[in-house]
């Protein structure tokens, strides 16, 4: 039911978000293209939850200086917000798709499957940005709402163009850096900039009990499942309301034996983890330096 909602948004908002700027059969098009890709991969499913962790340990990119890589995705993010076109927002969404991919052998069914949730919340977002409530219908599309007029204007299209490319472009940076970075190596740089343990501490807890209940989460949902817990609207909202609630309790469960476990092993604090000592080599060093840059640049034309 989510997927389907999450469909009809997506081409609701690329309708309003071009509808004036691009003919109307191609329109039909990106919008059936967007809807069709959100609902294909949006419920594309695992056997078990996604660790996207495990895919970091799968990437051809991990070897690479964590430390060179955390900082410049960093930079390309705040390149990406701060930009003044959507230039930025599409080169770096597209060269982030090839490094992730190409390059870093992730396949592309992964790859789009993690991005279809933050598309979800960035388009139900950019709706709201593109009307405007009026008295009048001044806009290029007008919707009459009890009396009032919601309206979308020309100049609301091009915020929300920019501003959707501005946040997808940094959503983009830091799924690469999760996708190729094991957490070990993300919470090393961390703890080389100094950041205080308590905060890294939680940070990798947190980390690690979003997976672990996602897949307890997971196999409640299939023993409910097999015992015809979904085979009508109440007995789901029964079933739904049990699997949360044991859930809540589980998840106090682990988090107590996790705890002992961590005091049986003299924790005092900080979380420490074996790194292997990766070179910064002269190609990987340029070739980041000449993504920054370039980034840079179309950051700085005009819109």
């Amino acid at each position: 039911m989510f997927n389907l909602i999450r469909t009809v948004i997506a081409f609701a908002f690329t309708w309003c978000l071009f509808y004036g700027r691009i003919v109307e059969p191609f329109l039909i098009l990106m919008c059936l293209g967007l809807t069709v890709f959100l609902y294909y991969f949006g419920r594309h499913q695992h056997s078990q939850a996604l660790s996207i962790d495990l895919l970091a340990q799968k990437s051809r990119l991990k070897n690479i200086n964590p430390t060179l890589k955390f900082w410049t995705l960093i930079a390309l993010l705040i390149i990406s917000v701060a930009s003044r076109n959507v230039f930025t927002g599409v080169f770096l969404i597209m060269t982030m798709l090839i490094l992730a991919v190409f390059a870093g052998g992730l396949k592309l069914h992964y790859y789009m499957h993690v991005l279809t949730l933050p598309v979800s919340f960035l388009l139900i977002g950019a709706l709201a940005l593109l009307f405007e409530v009026s008295v009048e219908p001044r806009g290029i599309i007008n919707l009459n709402v009890f009396g009032l007029w919601l309206c979308v204007t020309a100049n609301a299209q091009i915020e929300t163009t920019l501003i959707v490319s501005r946040a997808f472009g940094a959503v983009s940076c830091l799924f690469v850096l999760s996708l190729t970075t094991p957490m070990p190596n993300i919470i090393g740089v961390l703890r080389r900039a100094r950041c205080p343990d308590i905060f890294i501490d939680l940070m990798y807890l947190i980390y690690r009990y979003i997976f672990i209940l996602l897949s307890l989460h997971h196999q409640m949902h299939n023993a409910a499942k097999s015992r015809l817990g979904f085979r009508d609207y109440r007995t789901s909202l029964r079933s739904t309301g049990g699997i949360y609630s044991k859930l809540l309790v589980r998840s106090y469960q682990i988090g107590s034996k996790n705890f002992d476990a961590m005091e049986s092993r003299c924790y005092d604090s900080g979380i420490k983890f074996l790194e292997q000592p990766k070179k910064v080599t002269g190609a990987h060093l340029s070739f980041f330096l000449v993504f920054v840059l370039v980034s840079l640049f179309l950051s700085l034309l005009p819109l």
